[in-house]
């Protein structure tokens, strides 16, 4: 059994990102009081594209403490990996790595329940906020991507709470696998599993709809 504490809680709202206007939420900052964690999300955070971020799949980013030290020594320049939510991430904690989480773990943290529905697939914006070209394809690599949860059960959250594992229907799928299989391109020869990741709801929908995209050749 997992357990580990929510060593902090961060939240942000869109700020403009880039040239041409866009806005992003990726910068967070760390909250020192209990927050409403609901299925959309954590009270007060905010996403600047409601079409690839945010939504019950998506209400909860967890990125691991132990990645920040691999950054900070590829970019030893790069101010934002000094402080924590510098890959956008509401929970920062220790214990909860890729190779660790498998999909469908489930976990009582303040008096919420989360699901991990997927990992995080990395986009663009993590070259942009670092101001480098291979982040993205750094994160491919090496598979330190952070994981998404689910909210099961509504509840408070602090940054303190213990962080308890409940259940794990799927060991069989770490989370560091499930992503090598959908984003890191290890799909080949894998159409069984993928058509059954298809039609497993506890992954998020978009990763069901490339598992099957990926079966189909």
């Amino acid at each position: 059994m997992l357990r580990t504490k929510l060593d902090h809680l961060l939240t942000g709202t869109p700020k403009i990102f880039g040239d041409d206007g866009e806005l992003s939420a990726i910068a967070k900052d760390p909250v020192d009081r209990s927050l409403m964690l609901g299925f959309e999300g954590l009270e007060g955070n905010q996403v600047g594209d409601p079409l690839r971020h945010g939504g019950r799949d998506k209400a909860v980013h967890l990125y691991p403490i132990e990645h920040y030290d691999f950054w900070r020594e590829k970019y030893p320049d790069v101010s934002e990996l000094n402080e924590t939510g510098a890959f956008g991430e509401n929970f920062s904690c220790t214990g909860l790595t890729e190779d660790q989480l498998c999909l469908g773990d489930i976990f009582r943290v303040g008096s919420a329940l989360i699901e991990c529905s997927h990992a995080r697939q990395p986009c663009w914006k993590l070259n942009h906020r670092f101001g480098k070209g291979d982040v993205l394809k750094t994160v491919v690599k090496t598979g330190k991507s952070g994981s998404y949860f689910r909210v099961l059960e509504e509840g408070r959250v602090k940054a303190g709470d213990d962080f308890v594992q409940q259940a794990r229907p799927y060991p069989d799928w770490p989370l560091d696998w499930l992503f090598g299989m959908i984003i890191g391109g290890g799909h080949k020869g894998q159409a069984a599993e993928l058509v059954a990741l298809s039609k497993n709801r506890t992954l998020a929908e978009s990763w069901r709809v490339r598992a099957g995209q990926l079966a189909a050749g």
